[in-house]
């Protein structure tokens, strides 16, 4: 995998803007609606060249296909996978869903209560259940994204590309479990229902990005955790993770952890110090945190104590999605500096605190922060460089 050897590189978390009318035919086809299957996949690999071109226009080192295929980063999962089945509940009814906004909600029910942040509306639900074994039946369409961007990226002086992929324990939080005897049976049988596509995306030459913002919002879900109780459960989602990357070279990994993209208070997010051991003890060689919102922006302090792991990578968010502003390329340049200056300039890659195409208030606002994390790169690079010479 391509360090910051002689400049920042930079790249991003994942969802990008798409088309208005490939959006409309993406989620016609999730909610079961009548399209044209052609006219998508056309339009499809037309949209994942445009989305690969603007990201090197904007100067990104590493690019995807923005998950423009997908309606969300979890649901698409269900499109992949079988041994479950859906239900619909009314109000009030069926069993309690998980909230990443839990803990805030018992503080600010008041906010919560004005329609903002994640409610359950007056319709009710549809909770999926799992009730067979599961098993990954996503070989067509996860087939078709690679040749997508394979075909988007050849040619293209890049540093790298990737694919975004779930993981089990994101998954364990929309589906809940009527077959398995316990816990750990469920989380590692997603485990081994997932790799297939995990070792499918590394196959084609890409990286492989876990996206998995449950393993610190999980801290949100369950108000009545202790610390202790919490790092015990997140490091069984590692270690049913760790049991679906193995054999998948380190370096052709990398880890995106957050907490949660909705525009909330936060004021109850889990400290990144009370679980970074555990974030780094994933299999793998990059490590993509949030850095840059207004609750875990300070968080740089910590790795004035922390150590990152043999060759790993940290990926800090210089720019974020809680906000519409543009971040100002040197405030973005000050932030890569930071962490430079604490791991070294070259296990230093810029990034996104999350996925900002379908979080900002319009998809010119996400492309315009991918070109201020590029300009930042290239101030903080000359600093960088320009001292150690």
């Amino acid at each position: 995998m391509k360090r910051s050897t002689d400049r920042i590189l930079a790249t991003h978390a994942g969802a990008l803007p798409r088309p208005d009318d490939l959006k409309d035919m993406v989620f016609a086809k999730a909610r079961g609606e009548t399209y044209d299957p052609q006219a998508l996949a056309r339009r499809l690999r037309e949209c994942v060249a445009e989305v690969v071109r603007r990201q090197v226009e904007c100067g990104m080192d590493f690019v995807n296909d923005g998950e423009i295929s997908k309606t969300n980063f979890t649901n698409y999962c269900r499109e992949r996978l079988t041994g479950f089945e859906t239900r619909h509940f009314g109000p009030g009814e069926g069993p309690p869903p998980l909230d990443i906004s839990g803990r805030d909600e018992k503080i600010f029910p008041e906010y919560f209560a004005s329609g903002r942040g994640n409610t359950i509306g007056q319709a009710g639900r549809t909770q999926a259940f799992c009730v067979a074994p599961l098993k990954f039946t996503g070989e067509d369409a996860l087939a078709a994204d690679i040749d997508n961007l394979k075909a988007a990226v050849k040619g293209l002086d890049i540093a790298g590309t990737f694919m975004n992929a779930n993981t089990p324990g994101t998954i364990e939080h929309w589906l809940h479990d009527e077959y398995y005897k316990n816990a750990k049976d469920f989380l590692f049988a997603i485990a081994e229902a997932m790799r297939p596509e995990y070792l499918a995306i590394v196959a084609a030459g890409f990286m492989l990005q876990i996206d998995d913002p449950d393993l610190p919002d999980g801290w949100q879900m369950f108000p009545e955790m202790s610390v202790a109780d919490y790092r015990a459960y997140a490091q069984l989602r590692v270690d049913a993770l760790n049991h679906a990357l193995r054999d998948i070279p380190k370096d052709k990994v990398q880890l995106h952890v957050c907490w949660g993209s909705f525009h909330g208070p936060h004021q109850n997010d889990i400290p990144l110090a009370d679980i970074i051991d555990i974030v780094f003890g994933v299999h793998a060689e990059r490590f993509s945190i949030e850095a840059s919102n207004p609750m875990h922006e300070h968080e740089w302090h910590l790795f004035e104590k922390i150590k990152l792991p043999a060759n790993a990578v940290l990926v800090p968010g210089v720019v974020g999605h809680c906000t519409d502003f543009i971040e100002h390329p040197e405030l973005v340049a000050e932030r890569i500096e930071r962490y430079a200056g604490l791991v070294g300039r070259e296990n230093v890659v810029a990034g996104t605190d999350c996925g900002i195409g379908p979080r900002v208030g319009h998809g010119k606002i996400a492309w315009a922060k991918l070109k201020s994390i590029a300009e930042g790169a290239r101030i903080a690079s000359k600093r960088l460089w320009s001292a150690a010479a």
